[in-house]
């Protein structure tokens, strides 16, 4: 069975608030390295009330910094938002403080709304430079040469692993033709993950980075004692999206009894059609449900994200989807 590994927004449920959020998110990245979980990665988001994940180095830093083994890494750093020097000499820290477990993740999204972007990028205004900037980065991790005007301290010569992360064929393709690691977001957006899983492992060229590609699928997975349990834990994730669409962003809501009281047929189609990369139920579902996506798209890893809003039944959720990796495994 391929390895398994944590996404993590550090979501605000209602009734708590972000100190409450990062407090929950090194608790579930030190259940998830004693779980035996591969990663832990965050996500860069902006100006979304229910996502404290915004500063997304720092957390990184905490993270690493209270646990011991676990790879912590981002989920990814949303590029157009940020000069390449200040993330090469951001996660050149992290790799040196803590040495063999940063991951960088990439994505060329604002990772926000239209007026965020805007705020975020004062002098870029677009990511059509995306393929440039990583390029940029990637040259500020090598050794630095002699009379190099410009160098990332520390990060020049520093080992980051780099991956690509996207939602269409735009990263996949630039993925292969770098020959870098490959992460899709197929637990929110998963239309083209077929199409550009095959274009990636097609087009890949080994490189200094990777020899052979290495693809990471995300996926959705709450568990719970039973199947009716884990259904009404999902509400949570699907109130989420229909709050999203409808323009009203909020703080991580409690799960509901009736989601179809909640949401129009047209909402309750799009939300299935955003969320089919999912696992919902008890032991036994979520192991046949695992097994069913691993067989089908045969990714290298899998990465789990889980907005259930109680933190204990959210831990109880990795530690059920680590038992049925356990069984897959035997």
């Amino acid at each position: 069975m391929v390895p398994f590994s944590v996404l993590d927004l550090a979501p605000i449920a209602e009734g708590s608030d972000a100190a409450q959020a990062f407090a929950r998110m090194l608790d579930l990245a030190r259940h998830a390295e004693r779980l035996g979980y591969r990663r832990y990665w965050l996500a860069e988001h902006h100006n979304m009330p229910g996502i404290a994940s915004a500063a997304t180095a720092v957390l990184i830093g905490h993270v690493a910094g209270g646990t011991s083994r676990i790879r912590v890494g981002a989920g990814g750093i949303m590029l157009p938002n940020h000069a390449p020097l200040q993330v090469a000499e951001q996660f050149g820290t992290l790799a040196t403080l803590y040495p063999g477990r940063i991951d960088l993740g990439l994505g060329r999204a604002p990772g926000t709304d239209h007026a965020t972007a805007r705020a975020l990028r004062r002098y870029y205004e677009s990511a059509d430079h995306f393929p440039q900037d990583v390029l940029e980065l990637l040259h500020y991790f090598e050794p630095a040469q002699p009379g190099q005007a410009v160098r990332a301290v520390p990060g020049a010569g520093v080992e980051v692993p780099v991956w690509l992360l996207g939602s269409s064929l735009f990263s996949a393709r630039l993925a292969a033709e770098l020959g870098l690691p490959f992460a899709f977001a197929s637990h929110f957006a998963p239309d083209a993950m077929d199409q550009a899983l095959a274009l990636y492992r097609r087009e890949f060229r080994p490189s200094a980075r990777l020899a052979q590609p290495h693809a990471m699928l995300a996926l959705n997975v709450v568990a719970a004692e039973d199947d009716a349990q884990a259904r009404r834990l999902f509400t949570t994730q699907q109130q989420a999206f229909v709050n999203l669409r409808r323009g009203r962003p909020g703080l991580m809501p409690p799960p509901i009894d009736d989601i179809e009281a909640f949401w129009t047929p047209e909402e309750k189609h799009g939300v299935a059609r955003a969320l089919a990369c999912s696992v919902v139920g008890g032991p036994d579902a979520v192991a046949a449900g695992i097994a069913a996506f691993v067989e089908r798209h045969r990714p290298d890893e899998l990465m789990l994200t889980a907005n259930i809003h109680d933190h204990g039944l959210r831990l109880r959720s990795f530690e059920l989807a680590m038992q049925a990796r356990e069984r897959l495994a035997g």
